[in-house]
């Protein structure tokens, strides 16, 4: 099986766009739309569905995927198991969108001689991510462990930074005018969150924010991702959504959407790392060095009870 499709199918998966795998993978789209072509064929399946927006798995690409990965992470070791010096840093990020992927941008930039490698596992279960980081296919990951019972001896868990969330509304939202908001201030609304799963850390950020101040988190109906939930929220008048004050999210001018700060507490979302306790890759101190240089949230901070300093 040829290594590199499989490895453009991977990526491919996790990005979303084939153009978006060709230039990780310094290939032209047309390369990685032939190889995975290819892969089809030799596998006697379809592993997309082409979209507008890109590429979507699946069922047979989403069974194919996990082994996929484990090619890829084989050759990678074999690789590696011949080469001079270590392979580049390889830690896992819950989005390519998220405040995790802006930080670790932002260390990229300041140190380009660094070789970095950001993935997205695409998993709800921390365990799943743990395991990962213990096999050593992780260098890192942000992900929390709310349960330390439930932590390995040979993983530790680390503060990473403190994420402030913000309030997103429509131009007709009744707080849409609104430059800061109170916790208080967010009690009646619906707060529409697709995609909260359970057993995962969010859920328990979220069950824990609406148990402490009486908010109303909405996580009914599928998620179909970023662009049709902005989509909904510029359309209403009554729904709202919570997002990481450095998230990315890019949508038309016509949506006039609002990104609120919430403060007096400012509600913050407790990032962690996952990262082996013998061994670890050397090139993580600094990234670490990197978050310990935050600056600290200002005020008052509310955070859920498992949010953690080091384990």
């Amino acid at each position: 099986m040829d290594t590199e499709a499989v490895r453009s199918f991977v990526r491919a998966a996790e990005l979303g766009q084939l153009r978006h795998a060709a230039d990780e993978l310094g290939v032209t789209q047309q390369a990685v739309s032939k190889r995975i072509a290819a892969l089809e064929r030799a596998l006697d399946v379809r592993l997309f569905t082409r979209t507008p927006r890109g590429v979507e798995l699946t069922l047979d690409g989403q069974a194919f995927l996990p082994h996929a990965r484990n090619i890829v992470t084989g050759a990678d070791r074999a690789v590696t198991a011949v080469r001079r010096g270590s392979r580049a840093l390889r830690i896992d990020v819950l989005g390519l969108r998220s405040a995790q992927a802006v930080i670790l941008h932002d260390y990229w930039r300041s140190h380009p001689g660094c070789e970095l490698d950001v993935v997205t596992l695409r998993v709800d279960d921390p365990r799943l991510a743990v395991a990962a980081v213990r096999a050593g296919d992780l260098d890192a990951s942000f992900r929390s462990v709310t349960d330390p019972a439930a932590l390995p001896h040979e993983v530790r868990m680390i503060h990473a930074f403190h994420s402030p969330l913000e309030l997103v509304v429509g131009p007709r939202h009744p707080l849409a005018s609104a430059r800061t908001l109170r916790p208080a201030q967010l009690r009646g609304h619906r707060i529409w969150v697709p995609g909260i799963a359970p057993g995962s850390e969010w859920a328990e950020f979220y069950d824990e924010l609406v148990t402490e101040f009486g908010l109303r988190v909405d996580a009914a109906g599928p998620n179909f991702g970023n662009e049709v939930l902005l989509d909904i929220l510029a359309d209403s008048a009554d729904v709202a959504t919570l997002v990481g004050s450095r998230d990315r999210y890019a949508w038309p001018a016509g949506h006039d959407l609002r990104r609120i700060p919430i403060a007096d507490p400012t509600l913050a979302y407790p990032l962690s790392l996952l990262l082996p306790r013998a061994n670890p890759h050397p090139g993580l101190g600094a990234v670490i060095a990197h978050f310990t240089g935050l600056a600290p949230l200002p005020g008052k901070v509310w955070l859920p009870s498992w949010a953690v300093t080091t384990l």
